[in-house]
C-alpha cells in the first residue's frame, strides 16, 4: 500500500476495505437510518395538525394513528438499524483483528525485541475499538443527522421563512467551532493512544514478573511508576474533555439562543394571527431536530479523528515486515548445515557473531562451549531463523536456508531453549503444542517416559490434563524443563538443538534425562550448548565460541591438550567439583 498522508482519511477507507466492510449491510442500515429520519420530519407536521384540532375543540382518530404510526415506524426502524450497524462494526472489527493478529503472528523476532507485549495488544484491541465505535454508535446517526437537519431546514422553509433565516446563521458559527477543534482532538488522540500502549506495555511486563517484584519488594517502586503513568494518562483524557467543553456548550449555547429567538418571534407571530400554535410546536420540534444531530455530528467528527489516529498506529503495525517464507523448497538434512562467514549483530555497534565459519555433519554431534555472552545462543537464534545474518551464508548442502519453506524447515528442528517456554494449559497441551496432528496418548507418554517426565506427571492430581498456570508456575524448574524435551522428542525433528537442556535439572535426574537424550539424539543431528562440560564430552565435535569467534574445534581429549581455554573450563569445574570425571573420561 502506498503511504498516504498519515491520519489520512484515505487510510481509514483502505482499512476499512481491508476489513471487508458489510456495504450491503451498511446501505440497509441507512436506508432504515433515513425512514427513521423521514418519520421524524413527518412527526411534527402531524402534531401540528393534532394541536390545531385540539384548539378549535375538535379530534380525528385517524390523526391520532398516523402519529403513533409515525412513532412505531421512527422506533422500528432506529432499532433495527442500531443493531445492523452494530452487527456490521463487530464483524468488521474481528476481521481486522483477525488479518492484524495474523500480521502479528508472522512478524520478525525483531519487532518483538523493539516493542513490548502489551503495546502491540493495545493496537489489536483498543485501537480496533475505537473504530468500531465509530462505525457501531456514530455512522448512522452521522447520516441520518444530516438528511434531518436538510428536512428539518426545507419544511421550516415551508411553515416559515422567515424563522429559518435565524438558523442559517447558527449553522456557519457551529462549523466555525467544531472544524479546528476536531483537528486538535487527532493531535490528542495520537498521543492518549501512545500512552494508553505504553501503559498497557508496563502492565503486561509487571503482571509477568509479579514474582520478581515480589521476591525483591518491587511493590512501591511499581505502584510509583504506574501512578505517573495513569497520571499521563489522566492528563490526556482531561484535554480530550477540554475540547469537548467547548465544543459542547458552545454549539448548545448557539442553539439555545436561536430556540429563544424563534421562540418569541414566533410567539408574537401566533398573537398576531400569522401563525398557529400547531405549526409554533412543529417549528420547535424542527429546531431540536437540528440541534441534536448537530451535537451527534460534533461526536461523529471527534470520534472520527480518533478513528483516524487509531488508524495510523494500525496501519503502521500493518508495514512491519513479516518473516521470510523462502520457497516451496523441502530441506534435506541429508546434507550438510554450513555457515560461511557469518556475522551478525543486535544492534549496529556490538556485533555478537564476527565471521563464523563451520561445517555441521548430518548424524553427528556437535557441542558449543565458552564464556557467557559469547554468541553461542545467536548461532541457534540463526538457525532457528529467527534473525537473518548481517554478512554471510547459512546453507543446507548449496541452498541457502533463506530459500528453503520456513514453516517446513521449523517443522524439522526441535528446539529446547534454556527458557523453558511453557503456555498456560494442560501438560499434555504443551507436550503437543504446534503439532498439526495430535499423537496418541500412549506416543506422548512414550515421549514423557524418553524424557524422564511420565513419573512425575502420574503423580499430579489430573495427570496429563493438570493445568500448569500461566508460564508453568505451578511445576518446578526441572519439571518444566522435561516438559520441553518431551515436546521436542514428540516432533521427531531431523536437527535437535539443545541449548542448556538439563541447565534446571537436579543430579539423578539430569543423569536420566541425559540417557534418554543420548537415544534420542541416535541418527540425528544434534546441536549442544552447555556451561556443564560433563553433557558435551562425547559428542563429535566441539566449538569453542569466544567473543563471537571460533577459537578452536576437535573433540574433548585434543581441546583439553591443545586449547588454554577449554582446559581452563574443566579445571574450573573440575576444581569447584561440579564435574569430576570429565578430566579422566
Amino acid at each position: 500500500m502506498d503511504m498516504e498522508k498519515k491520519g489520512s482519511p484515505k487510510q481509514f477507507w483502505h482499512l476499512l476495505k481491508q476489513g471487508q466492510l458489510k456495504k450491503s449491510l451498511i446501505v440497509f442500515a441507512l436506508i432504515l437510518g433515513l425512514i427513521e429520519s423521514g418519520a421524524g420530519l413527518i412527526i411534527p407536521l402531524f402534531t401540528r395538525d393534532f394541536i390545531d384540532l385540539l384548539a378549535h375543540g375538535g379530534i380525528r382518530w385517524q390523526q391520532i394513528i398516523l402519529l403513533l404510526s409515525a412513532f412505531f415506524v421512527q422506533t422500528a426502524a432506529g432499532g433495527v438499524s442500531f443493531y445492523l450497524m452494530s452487527y456490521a462494526g463487530e464483524a468488521l472489527v474481528a476481521q481486522i483483528r483477525k488479518k492484524l493478529w495474523n500480521h502479528v503472528l508472522h512478524l520478525s523476532i525483531p519487532f518483538f525485541d523493539r516493542h513490548e507485549s502489551g503495546e502491540t495488544m493495545s493496537r489489536i484491541t483498543q485501537d480496533t475499538a475505537v473504530i468500531k465505535s465509530l462505525i457501531s454508535d456514530h455512522l448512522v446517526t452521522f447520516f441520518s443527522g444530516i438528511v434531518s437537519v436538510i428536512g428539518s431546514v426545507i419544511l421550516l422553509i415551508i411553515l416559515d421563512w422567515r424563522i429559518t433565516l435565524f438558523i442559517f446563521l447558527a449553522v456557519p458559527a457551529a462549523m466555525l467551532i467544531v472544524m479546528p477543534l476536531g483537528r486538535k482532538m487527532h493531535q490528542i488522540s495520537l498521543r492518549t493512544q501512545d500512552e494508553l500502549a505504553k501503559f498497557s506495555g508496563h502492565l503486561g511486563r509487571i503482571l509477568q514478573d509479579i514474582r520478581l517484584v515480589k521476591s525483591y519488594n518491587g511493590q512501591d517502586v511499581e505502584a510509583e511508576k504506574g501512578d505517573k503513568e495513569i497520571k499521563n494518562l489522566m492528563n490526556f483524557g482531561l484535554k480530550e474533555a477540554k475540547v469537548y467543553a467547548v465544543i459542547s456548550p458552545m454549539i448548545a449555547t448557539v442553539m439555545m439562543l436561536v430556540v429563544v429567538v424563534i421562540v418569541g418571534y414566533g410567539g408574537a407571530r401566533v398573537a398576531s394571527g400569522h401563525l398557529t400554535a400547531g405549526a409554533l410546536v412543529a417549528i420547535i420540534i424542527y429546531i431540536f431536530q437540528i440541534v441534536m444531530p448537530f451535537t451527534a455530528m460534533a461526536s461523529f467528527f471527534t470520534t472520527f479523528q480518533k478513528a483516524l489516529g487509531a488508524t495510523e498506529r494500525i496501519n503502521e503495525m500493518f508495514q512491519e515486515k513479516q518473516e521470510l517464507s523462502g520457497s516451496q523448497k523441502e530441506p534435506d538434512f541429508n546434507q550438510t548445515l554450513q555457515f560461511e562467514h557469518v556475522s551478525f549483530s543486535y544492534h549496529k555497534d556490538k556485533p555478537v557473531l564476527k565471521g563464523i565459519h563451520f561445517t555441521i555433519e548430518p548424524g553427528k554431534t556437535y557441542a558449543f562451549v565458552g564464556p557467557s555472552g559469547g554468541g553461542k545462543t545467536t548461532i541457534f537464534s540463526l538457525i532457528e531463523r529467527f534473525y537473518l545474518p548481517n554478512e554471510g551464508r547459512i546453507l543446507l548442502g548449496n541452498v541457502p536456508i533463506h530459500e528453503i519453506d520456513l514453516k517446513k524447515w521449523r517443522q524439522a528442528i526441535g528446539y529446547v531453549s534454556q527458557d523453558i517456554p511453557i503456555l498456560s494449559g494442560t501438560i499434555q497441551e504443551n507436550i503437543c503444542y504446534g503439532l498439526e496432528k495430535v499423537p496418541r496418548h500412549e506416543e506422548i507418554e512414550q515421549a514423557s517416559r524418553l524424557a524422564n517426565a511420565h513419573e512425575f506427571i502420574q503423580q499430579l492430581p489430573n495427570g496429563y490434563e493438570t493445568e500448569v498456570g500461566e508460564r508453568g508456575v505451578k511445576l518446578s524448574g526441572g519439571q518444566r524443563q522435561r516438559i520441553a524435551i518431551a515436546r521436542a522428542i514428540l516432533k521427531n525433528p531431523k536437527l535437535l538443538l539443545l541449548d542448556e537442556a538439563t541447565s534446571n535439572l537436579d543430579s539423578e535426574s539430569e543423569g536420566l534425562v541425559q540417557e534418554a537424550l543420548k537415544n534420542v539424539m541416535k541418527g540425528r543431528t544434534t546441536l549442544i550448548i552447555a556451561h556443564r562440560l560433563s553433557t558435551v564430552t562425547d559428542a563429535d565435535t566441539i566449538f569453542v565460541i569466544e567473543d563471537g569467534r571460533i577459537t578452536g574445534q576437535g573433540n574433548h581429549e585434543l581441546l583439553l591438550a591443545t586449547h588454554p581455554l577449554y582446559r581452563k573450563l574443566v579445571n574450573h569445574q573440575f576444581i569447584q567439583g561440579k564435574d569430576r570425571h570429565i578430566c579422566t573420561k
